[in-house]
């Protein structure tokens, strides 16, 4: 059914549930694990002076990203599933979408937070991603009381 499951992560605390259900799902299923960290940094200020700090902030951004990535892998692994880390930059959707393309992903599993009330009006990653992706989305939310 599901050979190759993708994980995108922050590594947050709903992105760490999602990913706990998404190695479930591959131990049952046999299937491989890909965790995917994309690297957003919208609304960087381009000044002159701002400028070389963007490049260090994209460097912390990218290490911060292979540990999440190597953290969620060796979960994985520990649990027998095989397990691939990514990072990407740019949009979280697209890149999302673009990688499960790419490598010919079965399901996307993503963990999404707590938003309250206020939040359900303005949408989320998540969200983007069940509405724009082309293979099957499982979401694992987190409640109020998390």
């Amino acid at each position: 059914m599901y050979d190759r499951i993708l994980v995108p992560t922050d590594g947050s605390e709903a992105a760490v549930k999602g990913a706990d259900h998404a190695i479930s799902l591959a131990a049952t299923l046999d299937a491989t694990i890909h965790a995917l960290y994309v690297i957003d940094l919208p609304g960087v200020p381009r000044a002159l002076s701002i400028r070389d700090d963007e490049e260090e902030l994209r460097e912390r951004y990218r290490e911060y990203g292979e540990q999440v990535t190597e953290d969620l892998c060796a979960s994985a692994e520990a649990a027998g599933i095989d397990c691939v880390a990514a990072t990407r930059t740019g949009s979280v959707r697209e890149r999302v979408n673009d990688y499960a393309e790419e490598e010919g992903i079965d399901v996307v599993v993503i963990g999404t937070g707590y938003r309250g009330k206020v939040g359900e009006l303005l949408g989320g990653t998540a969200e983007k991603i069940v509405r724009t992706v082309a293979v099957p989305v499982t979401t694992v939310r987190m409640s109020e009381y998390e």
